[in-house]
């Protein structure tokens, strides 16, 4: 499938080798995505008034279903962007970033983080060192000293509030990590 690509020159006279190289940049997205349905290109020139130092700005707008990706500056203020060809090779690497990022999260491929089961400090043993979590839905959790992280074991009370996670023990649910809510 060839990708319905435009390309827009800005403040310069169009460079056939320039589009021809935003061309060959542009079909290398049919291996990321088929899923393209548009991508138009600016490469704009630095303004004439400056002396030197002038530097290439290329942004890309592709438009897939429903979303469109947008590179406005690939790496700004990036004095190799004197050169054309350097802005668009970077401009087209982070729109291949975003283009992967679409696909995967297209695919279901994106992690979720799931939230750390939360609950209440319900009993200390000092002496023996260990506790239990009372959850939100009112199950008991174990918990050794050496699971609390972050604050001394000896400094907890009844009624504190942690996140923890949940592991299977010899003698039922026990927490591996508790978090202190503050």
């Amino acid at each position: 499938m060839q990708i319905p690509l435009q390309v827009t020159f800005l403040h310069m006279e169009a460079s056939p080798a320039l589009e021809d190289r935003v061309r060959k940049l542009a079909a290398r997205f049919e291996k990321f995505s088929t899923q393209i349905i548009h991508c138009h290109v600016f490469i704009e020139a630095p303004q004439r008034h400056q002396q030197q130092g002038g530097l290439y700005n290329v942004r890309i707008s592709i438009t897939v279903p429903g979303s469109e990706i947008d590179i406005r500056r690939a790496s700004p203020m990036d004095k190799s962007h004197e050169d054309a060809y350097v802005a668009l090779r970077d401009a087209f690497k982070a729109a291949r970033r975003k283009l992967q990022d679409y696909e995967r999260a297209r695919r279901g491929d994106v992690k979720t983080h799931v939230q750390m089961p939360h609950g209440r400090i319900s009993e200390i043993d000092a002496a023996q060192g260990f506790g239990r979590i009372e959850t939100d839905d009112g199950r008991l959790i174990y918990f050794h000293r050496n699971s609390v992280l972050d604050a001394p074991f000896d400094t907890l009370k009844t009624g504190v509030e942690v996140r923890f996670s949940e592991e299977r023990g010899d003698l039922g649910p026990q927490a591996s990590t508790v978090h202190v809510i503050s």
